[in-house]
């Protein structure tokens, strides 16, 4: 530390997250992960944010939002404090009916297999998220409706955001996914068998697994990407 850093005080350092750079058609897609479940893309100058968890991000200091995706109820995915931080009035904000009901403001209801296009150039697609295991169905029942996202960019490229699921049908049933961020911990999703049986169903070019590492049981992603080999690119990406 510099003489001047020791009289005045140095300057806390910005937070650093990963981030991973995609060329689509000549565009940037710009992907940021923080933990848990809690993501963002950034296309042609528009920032996208899933599931901001105030404990995740410090998204007070982060570009407000254009658009903010809300997979379901739970604490570690609707938190008001992150998407008061995030929104201006000319945010478009989507929420499953459950966070919906809670939500004070103007917001998109996004039940299982509705299609909002809250831009010209952006498409969102909700799909059913719920978990299918005997001993799991407590966790994230059918019929609370909570959602998974498709967010399909200028026609060009289609990004499927799991929320919290099993291998439901109606996952095993989509097409034309080129990059899945796919959940995978326990107990409360899936394991790694399940996330392979989910990722070889979609076939999408880029897997992440996300929403790990925040739980008791850990996750070996090394051995998920293992059992992944040569059925796509799977990127693992820190999750602080």
């Amino acid at each position: 530390m510099s003489f001047l850093s020791n009289l005045f005080g140095s300057k806390p350092a910005e937070p650093v997250y990963t981030t991973d750079e995609l060329n689509i058609n000549g565009k940037t897609l710009k992907l940021t992960f923080f933990a848990h479940a809690s993501v963002a893309m950034e296309y042609e100058g528009r920032h996208i944010y899933i599931d901001p968890v105030m404990e995740n991000a410090a998204y007070d200091k982060l570009p407000k939002a254009d658009m903010i995706l809300v997979t379901h109820s739970h604490y570690d995915h609707f938190d008001m404090a992150a998407i008061e931080a995030l929104q201006t009035p000319d945010t478009r904000i989507l929420l499953d009916k459950t966070s919906a009901e809670g939500f004070q403001g103007d917001c998109y209801t996004m039940l299982p297999g509705a299609t909002a296009e809250p831009f010209a150039d952006i498409k969102v697609m909700a799909v059913a998220a719920y978990n299918t295991s005997e001993h799991q169905l407590q966790f994230h029942p059918k019929e609370r409706e909570d959602c998974g996202y498709i967010v399909v960019l200028d026609n060009a490229v289609s990004i499927y955001f799991s929320g919290d699921t099993e291998p439901t049908p109606e996952l095993r049933a989509l097409k034309g996914i080129d990059i899945a961020f796919v959940c995978v911990n326990q107990p409360y999703t899936m394991t790694p068998e399940q996330a392979v049986e989910a990722v070889k169903a979609l076939k999408p070019q880029i897997y992440y697994p996300y929403h790990y590492g925040q739980v008791d049981e850990p996750t070996d992603v090394e051995a998920l990407a293992r059992m992944l080999d040569g059925e796509c690119d799977v990127r693992i990406r820190e999750l602080a």
